[in-house]
This record gives structure tokens, C-alpha cells and sequence, in this order.
């Protein structure tokens, strides 16, 4: 029922102002005290899964984007993080909202699906399933293709409302997000919510194989290659991948071109609700 009710419901776009964007394996946690942020949010899932955990006594809440790398590790680090805000409460719950994923022909949504239960199911604190809205249920087919009916969603931090959503804005540093994890990263915490800053880096990785092989190719062979799901994609994936492999190329040692000096770069919001640079030294 509540998978129906989330399908039935238009995406609304989500603006910049006052959004924490998540990419695919990030993930970040805040409370409904903070006053930068105030919704958690990620998009172009086909076959990831999006997660909301979030303790209904704190109200913290976490969201992630998985796409099946160490799914029981991921869950691990989702649950400490939402713990580490809720301890002191001693009331409220634990839930946990699925979203994503479709019947593709390769049935990685299902097997992400499977792991996500499982590793939820293996946790010691009771976690309540509250949205269960992914593969089979969140499944269309147009002329015998599958397609997610769902491809993002953003959760209120203040009044925990989750909805579909899709985000003009993906930043900052979306590239060089994007690198990281197409160079193999594990899943990272993006945000300190006590301080209310986006960290991103220091990000270490070694020349990318064949990147100027992959550069040459036409849109259909990157597609074709480099997607888990090449039909269902989002119309921006080539050119999204090709940018970001455009940043690898150029960045092939990212320790000495993006950070020379092993610090993250730091994001807070300004006035507007935008995230600006701080400089590091005032830090």
C-alpha cells in the first residue's frame, strides 16, 4: 500500500536551497536541529537502492544510495551513524525506508533487495520496514522494456515526509564524487552535521585503465559498458560518465593535482542556502 501511494505521487523538483545531495555510495546523517540542511536527497537510481534510516525519538535521519558493492558493511556504518545521534533519547524507534531498483534483466535490483533485508534482519537493534517500494514494486514496462518508476527521493529532515524527487543540482564537486566512486571507493560519509559541513576528500586513486580508450568510444558503447542497466538509464548518463572520466584523465595522481595538502575541500551553506567553499586554513 504505501509503495502505491509513493508511485502514484508526481517527482517534485528539489531546489538547492537548504539540500544535501547524495551520490551513489555516500551517505549522510543529520538531525532536525540542523540549521543548513533540511532535506536529504539522491536520484538516477536503476538498479541502487536508496535507504532512509532514521530514529523516530532523535529524529536523525541518514540517507544512502547503494548499488550493491558490501551491502552488510554499508548497513553496519548507516546504523552507527543513525545510533550515535539517537543514544541519549531512550525513546522511539528505528525505521527503515527501501526505495529503488526494477525487474532488470540481469536481476540486480532483486539481489540488491535480498542483501538489503538480510543485512537490516541481521542488525541486533529492532529496525522497523516501514517503505518497501523497490524492484517489483517500483517496475513499469513500456513495449517489453523495464523501467524504475521511482528514480530518486528526498526525505524532510524536519517532518521525516519521504516523496519522489528529482535535483537540478548535484554538487558540489559532482565530478569528483563521481570518480570516487568509479574508482572502486567504499561507501562514504559525506557530512559532519554537528558542524554542518560537507566534506568531500581527500580522495586518492590510482590512472583509471583505458580512460582514453573509453573517451572515444560513442555514447552507445559507454552505455552499453559502463551502466548496470543500459536501457533504463536517465537521458544525462553518457554525458555525466564522460565528464567524469574527462576528471580522471586529467587528475590521473589526485594527490598532487586536487589535494595536495591531504585535506578534505569544505562545503557550508551561506545566507542563501547555497553551499560555498571554506577556506581551509580558517578551519
Amino acid at each position: 500500500e504505501k509503495a502505491k501511494l509513493l508511485r502514484s505521487q508526481p517527482a517534485q523538483i528539489v531546489e538547492p536551497k537548504g539540500l544535501l545531495y547524495v551520490q551513489q555510495r555516500e551517505f549522510a546523517v543529520t538531525t532536525p536541529k540542523d540549521g543548513s540542511v533540511s532535506i536529504l536527497g539522491s536520484d538516477d537510481a536503476t538498479t541502487c537502492h536508496i535507504v532512509v534510516l532514521r530514529h523516530t525519538g532523535s529524529g536523525a535521519t541518514c540517507l544512502t544510495h547503494c548499488d550493491g558493492a558490501d551491502t552488510e558493511a554499508e548497513v553496519l556504518l548507516i546504523m552507527s551513524a543513525v545510533k550515535s545521534f539517537s543514544d541519549a533519547t531512550g525513546y522511539g524507534r528505528l525505521e527503515v525506508h527501501l526505495v529503488g531498483g526494477f525487474n532488470d534483466d540481469r536481476q540486480l535490483s532483486q539481489k540488491l533487495t535480498n542483501q538489503l533485508l538480510r543485512a537490516f534482519d541481521l542488525q541486533p537493534d529492532d529496525v522497523h520496514l516501514v517503505t518497501f517500494c523497490v524492484t517489483e514494486l517500483n517496475d513499469r514496462e513500456e513495449k517489453d522494456i523495464h523501467f524504475p518508476i521511482i528514480y530518486g527521493i528526498a526525505v524532510n529532515v524536519k517532518t521525516a515526509e519521504i516523496f519522489p524527487a528529482t535535483f537540478p543540482e548535484k554538487g558540489p564537486d559532482e565530478d569528483l564524487r563521481s570518480a570516487h566512486v568509479l574508482t572502486g571507493a567504499p561507501l562514504t560519509n559525506i557530512y559532519d552535521a554537528k558542524m554542518e559541513q560537507l566534506h568531500i576528500g581527500p580522495y586518492f586513486w590510482t590512472p583509471f585503465p583505458h580512460v582514453d580508450f573509453w573517451l572515444e568510444q560513442d555514447d552507445q558503447q559507454i552505455l552499453q559498458n559502463l551502466s548496470t542497466s543500459p536501457l533504463a538509464e536517465p537521458p544525462h548518463f553518457v554525458s555525466h560518465i564522460r565528464s567524469t572520466l574527462t576528471l580522471l584523465k586529467e587528475h590521473p595522481f589526485p594527490s598532487r593535482s586536487l589535494f595536495p595538502d591531504r585535506k578534505p575541500r569544505i562545503y557550508k551553506k551561506n545566507e542563501e542556502g547555497l553551499w560555498e567553499q571554506v577556506c581551509s586554513d580558517k578551519i
